[in-house]
């Protein structure tokens, strides 16, 4: 009988041993999460980026104060957009570029916007930021009811309190999905629908799984808060769609990761522009070549022109950044017709 009760524990010890296993399998994230420096403040996978010398970036601070002389010639066109078929779709994936990063996505019966920016100045200081080219190709009013909001990171040209506080007001349901580090500040202007996740984490929201992705970049919103707070990519999957959002970033290899791992997107979203000078750009923005290999890294079918021609934060011409992105998918899968540059409040079905 002790024999017997010995080889039953041993047994079941081994059970157990493969069940814990298979739960902590299950458990790990698919991707690492964000690593830290000694200080606990988040850096990237190749540690922490290069933002070019003091001679580089004075002279280019400088150039920001003349933003409001330069002319926009060269900026994006603006369709009418009044919002009523938006309201009125349940069925049709589409995405309307709203201007800058932000994109109204309506796919898998979900309504949802990536770093939504309304505000006319994204700055701390309005009177001496950077302009709106072109107004939102939406109305706040006119948008369809909004599930959830997807934010990259904290810079002001993409996580806008005003637009995120009206948001919250139109829709108290809405969802804010957010990188770690980021809730308390949504949460202190009386935005209380917010989930943080790290790079790795995954969110289910009506069938739909949003999974918080690496992205290259940093985050910033004071004197005193570099990198305390993460920064991301996105990807939304449903069972008809499968979305992804790169948000703010250089090129790095985790955009092949990603495709391996979660590819292939029916839509992709990518920055092309804010890359001159090329010395303090480099690390944390893409050029629209660079933009094109991320696409075709995360294997999408379809890639389109984002973080372009809306506000001027960069040295390199208004106009450029849509005309290399679509000469360098020309030669590439992608080609012409599945490299979207859309108009400011165009809807285009996915």
């Amino acid at each position: 009988m002790k024999k017997k009760t010995c080889y039953r524990l041993v047994a079941l010890s081994f059970v157990v041993a493969i069940a814990t296993l298979q739960v902590q399998a299950q458990q790990d994230p698919m991707f690492d999460s964000a690593p830290t420096d000694k200080k606990g403040r988040f850096t990237n996978y190749q540690s922490d980026l290069s933002h070019g010398s003091i001679a580089v970036r004075l002279p280019f601070f400088l150039r920001r104060f003349a933003t409001l002389f330069r002319s926009g010639a060269g900026a994006p066109q603006q369709v009418d957009n009044d919002g009523d078929f938006l309201r009125n779709n349940s069925s049709i994936p589409t995405a309307t570029w709203i201007g800058h990063a932000t994109l109204l996505v309506q796919m898998d019966g979900v309504n949802f916007l990536t770093d939504p920016i309304w505000s006319q100045t994204p700055s701390p200081v309005p009177l001496i930021g950077p302009s709106r080219w072109v107004d939102p190709g939406v109305a706040l009013e006119d948008l369809p009811a909004i599930d959830f909001v997807v934010i990259s990171h904290n810079h002001y040209d993409h996580l806008d309190l005003p637009s995120l506080r009206k948001l919250a007001a139109l829709n108290s349901e809405t969802v804010f999905f957010v990188p770690q580090g980021n809730g308390d500040l949504l949460r202190k202007n009386g935005i209380d629908q917010v989930q943080e996740l790290n790079w790795g984490d995954t969110a289910d929201y009506k069938g739909i799984t949003i999974h918080c992705l690496p992205t290259q970049h940093w985050s910033k919103r004071s004197l005193t808060d570099t990198r305390k707070a993460l920064w991301s990519s996105w990807a939304v999957m449903g069972a008809e769609r499968r979305f992804y959002f790169a948000g703010d970033t250089g090129y790095f290899d985790g955009f092949k990761e990603i495709g391996a791992k979660l590819g292939p997107f029916d839509l992709a979203a990518v920055p092309v522009g804010a890359y001159e000078p090329s010395a303090m750009m480099k690390a944390s923005h893409m050029n629209p070549e660079e933009a094109v290999q991320a696409a075709l890294d995360v294997q999408a079918e379809t890639a389109v022109a984002i973080h372009f021609g809306t506000f001027d934060l960069s040295d390199e011409p208004i106009s450029e950044p849509p005309l290399r992105f679509k000469a360098a998918a020309e030669e590439t899968p992608l080609g012409l017709n599945n490299s979207w540059v859309l108009d400011i409040g165009e809807t285009r079905e996915f």
